[in-house]
């Protein structure tokens, strides 16, 4: 009798550098963006990022655009807030 015998191995997910987490942090905080108008009437969302600023979205309205600051604030806090490991969200008894 012939037995096939194979072994796996899991890795976590790939590690996030301590470049990756600064930018992070600073995208989390809202004091890093700014909106403004472009010469077509639409409104740009900016990023600083290490003293240059770094167009991300355009929107039609300044309140699109507003929205769009506050969800990627918002998804860069979640970011940060899993590099401190996994959430417990119910635990049984």
């Amino acid at each position: 009798m012939t037995l096939f015998y194979s072994t796996s191995t899991w890795s976590s997910q790939p590690q996030v550098t301590e470049e990756t987490k600064k930018l992070w942090e600073e995208a989390s905080k809202k004091s890093n963006w700014r909106i403004v108008q472009l010469p077509n009437g639409f409104y740009q969302t900016e990023f600083k990022k290490e003293n240059e600023w770094v167009d991300t979205t355009r929107r039609e309205t300044i309140e699109g655009a507003e929205q769009a600051i506050d969800v990627s604030v918002d998804h860069f806090a979640k970011k940060l807030e899993f590099l401190q490991g996994p959430k417990v969200v119910k635990t049984f008894v």
